[in-house]
């Protein structure tokens, strides 16, 4: 009985001693999801929290990642586990990750909990998302607050510094940008919004329609954008809708067309903000610069 009650209390001890070296992070669900030890293999399902991971330099750490991330270089790599709406859960079980990250709106996550998975969901969709997925994954894998804090220090330092690279004459400038050839525009309140404001210039989708609202193309011909930001696969559509041809932005072609690569860096909520930032200022000065030639006396 002695024996039976040593061994209990010896079990209760490290039971405790566990508990007490636990991670409790609170993840967009709402949800407090406790990690007994610092992550070893980690998949993410998210390209967004893959580079998330990778910034914080644990890319090591990742066993899988989803279909569509593809930064940094060496997660191309790695076993791809299906995509947010699809993921594989054979395949993710079978890595043996002791935590797994993907967006709130994912499928799937009940399910890996219940084969006794720690699912960490987070979906930034703005600035202030992108930096709390940080701190939320930096505690998670027992990165240093200060580390962490460092990473978005670093890309608010940037986005401050391409900010002040912006001509005077290019601010307020009046700029469209496309994330869809449905077409679904990036508005004011979306993190690409957010950005554009930064940078000085004028969004012609106001917040109140949404972060990613379906635009009426007769809107934009109406809003008669100074310049147009789009993806390479999205802009052989633009010229056949009805009145767009004519619009001057298409017509002095004042449209950045972003190669795949880029669009990545563009549409993504995550540590490369302050790169997107630079793909957007490049653009802005480019294309400013030929509608002051326009307005320039001969």
């Amino acid at each position: 009985m002695l024996k039976q009650l040593k061994i209990w209390l010896l079990l209760l001890m490290i039971t405790t001693i566990a508990s007490a070296n636990a991670i409790v992070v609170t993840d967009d669900r709402q949800l407090d999801v406790v990690i007994s030890k610092p992550p070893q293999r980690i998949v993410s399902l998210l390209p967004s929290l893959t580079e998330t991971v990778c910034a914080l330099g644990q890319c090591k750490k990742l066993v899988g990642v989803d279909r569509y991330s593809s930064w940094p270089e060496s997660v191309h790599k790695l076993p791809r586990m299906g995509g947010g709406i699809d993921p594989s859960i054979e395949s993710v079980v079978a890595v043996k990750p002791d935590l797994v990250l993907m967006g709130t709106s994912a499928r799937g996550a009940e399910r890996l909990k219940a084969l006794g998975l720690t699912v960490l969901a987070m979906e930034p969709r703005s600035h202030a998302d992108v930096h709390r997925a940080i701190q939320i994954i930096g505690k998670a894998l027992d990165v240093p607050i200060r580390e962490s804090e460092l990473v978005w220090t670093n890309i608010q330092n940037a986005l401050d510094t391409t900010a002040q690279s912006i001509p005077l004459e290019v601010k307020g400038k009046r700029v469209y940008f496309e994330v869809s050839s449905v077409p679904y525009g990036a508005s004011e309140s979306s993190f690409i919004g957010e950005t554009l404001q930064r940078l000085g210039v004028q969004n012609i989708l106001p917040g109140s329609l949404g972060p990613f609202p379906k635009i009426n193309p007769e809107f934009v011909v109406r809003a008669q954008p100074d310049i147009i930001m789009v993806g390479d696969s999205n802009f052989a559509d633009m010229v056949s809708r009805p009145g767009w041809k004519n619009m001057p932005a298409l017509r002095m072609e004042r449209v950045c067309q972003f190669k795949k690569e880029d669009a990545n860096i563009l549409v993504r909520p995550g540590p490369r903000l302050a790169e997107a930032a630079q793909l957007m200022a490049q653009c802005l000065i480019d294309k400013s610069a030929s509608i002051q030639k326009v307005k320039s006396p001969p």
